[in-house]
């Protein structure tokens, strides 16, 4: 099929390595794959609506399937052998932007079993951004990095690509923008999966926020596609798959059934999963969820359920099941604080680790050592995969329920202040930001974001005044917050207006009268943020 592949001329400084990522062999890779699907993209895209208006129209609830349910009872089937090198997932470092070479560069030094590389909640798709996290990737893998061990000693790649919400403004094909997951899926193959497979240490991915088992079953397709045009052998391709999607949490075992010759497990988190559930029953009353500083964590029974329901699906498989990011950071000096902080960190993750999880993701790489000694002291061997449940029940009221509580002053202004405070690092180009003493990426500002949206929407109280959570407050709060942050120097002078600008987005955002699916949606399509990006597109005829 003939096509068209047009991509916008480089930032300044990356020319060389713009040449070698999209080179006519690279892009040529991505028309291909982006027409050999394009029907069927469009037709997750339309099934995600269809849903969407159905929940909302009908008041539905979702449960475990009816039509998939010779796949759940049927015991026999399970997931193709888990790579040598992916056996140990005991502890991986989260939010890896590769753009970041530096950061790039200390996960590849770490002790990490494995490295989440992220191009979704921990990066921010700037043009550059992407150039330069695609170069580090191939700069590695192909053996030319300095001062990094080589692939097979350094920790295992789990390359991330964008979800299906987020589309590349910089490459279009046949006059359309193409799906953030498809170039980037396409990019690292073509230039790192030969390699990655001759090492015997990929490639592999991590697939985010997928809705249910038949988008499984197009990103199983695309594997065996992109196998077939590589040389590959079918099966070359593992990937885990984050359920961070309520709708998803009823698919799970369909999801590991369609992936079952590339699947290596599932991950939970909790705040895209909390988020989640405001996005698709944030407008009843019985889904109001409270403060999520207070009432919301692990230990909820919710939360407890999913994670449980997690583990049992994917040991029952043959797969391992995983934990979410612990974004504490260690601060410098104070050695009393730090032991306090790294003993809080292993205390929470141990908590996930008993209920069966064979591993989870730090942050910060200063705390692998101590949390290396808690997992190994009570993994002593690779994994989990023995431990399971056989008389667990989770029914679909289980994970469905949300806790009681209310909204406190201080939750209010937390989730206030991480959210316009990702909106201002969102427009300068970065995925994260550190705020009192832990890393925020996109899954904390969705929730932050969301319940802001919901607790107005409701109009809840705050449980000290009782003052009702609506406009006038949020503003007010608003108001105090940037006070706050120039005061105790958290923001520039210089950058005031990018905190500004933040601040009128987010109260956009919380205001809105439909929910906006994704924060990093709405950001990728808004005009504050693409008049930095500024795209004019280079044709390539193919």
């Amino acid at each position: 099929m003939a096509f068209r592949v047009y991509t916008a001329p480089p930032p300044k400084g990356c020319e060389r390595l713009f040449k070698t990522v999209f080179s006519a062999e690279a892009k040529a890779f991505i028309g291909e794959l982006y027409t050999a699907f394009q029907s069927d993209i469009e037709e997750l895209y339309r099934r995600r609506i269809k849903r969407r208006v159905e929940l909302d129209t009908h008041n539905q609830l979702p449960d475990f399937l009816s039509e998939t349910k010779a796949i759940r009872e049927n015991l026999e089937w399970r997931v193709d052998p888990i790579p040598a090198r992916l056996r140990n997932r005991k502890i991986d470092c989260g939010d890896v932007s590769p753009s970041n070479r530096l950061h790039f560069k200390k996960a590849l030094n770490s002790e990490a079993n494995g490295i989440q590389v992220d191009f979704d909640d921990g990066h921010c798709p700037t043009w550059t951004n992407q150039i330069l996290g695609y170069s580090n990737i191939i700069e590695f893998v192909s053996g030319s990095m300095p001062g990094v061990p080589t692939v097979p000693q350094a920790p295992v790649l789990m390359l991330r690509p964008r979800a299906w919400n987020m589309v590349e403004h910089h490459v279009l094909v046949n006059g359309e923008k193409v799906p953030g997951p498809v170039v980037d899926f396409a990019i690292l193959m073509y230039h790192a999966s030969a390699q990655l497979y001759a090492s015997g240490s990929g490639p592999f991915f991590y697939l985010s926020k997928l809705e249910g088992y038949k988008e499984a079953r197009l990103w199983r397709k695309i594997f065996v596609w992109a196998e077939h045009k590589l040389g590959m052998p079918v099966g070359s391709i593992k990937a885990c798959v984050l359920i961070e999607n309520i709708l998803a949490t009823f698919e799970m075992e369909e999801i590991l059934y369609e992936l079952r010759t590339h699947s290596l497990g599932l991950n939970c988190g909790i705040w895209d999963y909390c988020a989640s559930i405001i996005n698709k029953f944030g407008t009843r009353q019985e889904f109001r969820l409270p403060d999520r500083s207070k009432y919301v964590n692990m230990q909820k029974h919710f939360l407890e359920s999913y994670c449980k329901l997690v583990v049992d699906v994917c040991h029952k498989r043959g797969a391992l099941a995983t934990g979410g990011m612990n974004a504490k950071m260690l601060p410098a000096g104070n050695s009393h604080v730090r032991e306090e902080i790294t003993q809080q960190v292993c205390m929470s993750k141990k908590l996930e680790l008993e209920l069966g999880v064979d591993g989870f993701m730090l942050y910060d790489m200063q705390l692998i050592p101590a949390a290396k000694r808690m997992v190994d002291e009570l993994i002593p061997s690779d994994n989990q995969l023995h431990k399971r449940e056989p008389s667990l029940i989770v029914t679909a009221a289980d994970l469905l329920s949300l806790p009681e509580g209310s909204v406190t002053r201080n939750g209010l202004i937390l989730n206030i202040t991480v959210g316009i405070l990702f909106i201002k690092a969102w427009l300068q180009g970065k995925g994260v930001f550190v705020y009192n003493g832990a890393v925020e990426d996109s899954a904390t500002a969705e929730i932050s974001r969301s319940q802001v949206w919901q607790w107005i929407r409701h109009e809840e109280t705050l449980e000290e005044s009782g003052e009702v959570i609506d406009m006038p407050l949020i503003l007010g709060l608003v108001s105090d917050i940037i006070k706050e942050l120039r005061l105790n120097q958290t923001v520039s002078v210089a950058e005031e207006p990018l905190l500004l600008t933040a601040a009128q987005i987010f109260l956009e955002v919380v205001s809105k009268r439909d929910f906006p699916e994704f924060i990093t949606t709405y950001l990728n399509e808004s005009h504050a943020w693409l008049t930095h990006q500024q795209p004019v597109y280079q044709q390539s005829k193919l």
